[in-house]
């Protein structure tokens, strides 16, 4: 199974990385490592206290992070207008990366949408036709990358 990033800090490093394969509409980045630890949980200012209980301590993991694949995707709003489109490409990009698995190298990887779908092609949010483009293009990509 592939774990997902969601440290602010993974895909900062990550996009500070060269690309290591591109297409039409998507490119990869990757980096060899685990994912940043999540910092202890911030104290918000307002937030209520109950007088009745304590703040529940949680010791530190005494494991690390356990190394594997690590997936972000990054589909920005300027590129897919509709939510709906947004969704479909993520769920496209983390299957594809699941079909690819034992391909990949152990390590950080994301996958970014750089250009939109030409919208007089696909006039749906989420058909069939652009499901399957985005599939088979991802797939094309992830290939190309693992050699």
């Amino acid at each position: 199974m592939i774990g997902r990033l969601v440290q602010a800090a993974d895909f900062q490093r990550l996009l500070a990385a060269p690309t290591l394969q591109r297409s039409a509409h998507f490119s990869v980045h990757y980096v060899r490592g685990a994912p940043a630890r999540p910092g202890p949980p911030s104290k918000r200012a307002g937030a209520g206290e109950l007088s009745t209980s304590h703040e529940p301590s949680c010791p530190e993991p005494v494991d690390e992070v356990p190394a594997g694949h690590w997936l972000g995707c990054v589909v920005p709003k300027r590129h897919a207008r509709r939510s709906v489109t947004r969704s479909m490409l993520k769920r496209q990009i983390r299957a594809a990366a699941e079909r690819h698995q034992e391909r990949l190298a152990r390590g950080l990887w994301l996958v970014r949408l750089r250009s939109p779908f030409v919208v007089a092609q696909f006039p749906s949010a989420d058909s069939g036709a652009l499901r399957s483009a985005a599939r088979t293009e991802l797939d094309r990509l992830l290939v190309q990358a693992t050699r």
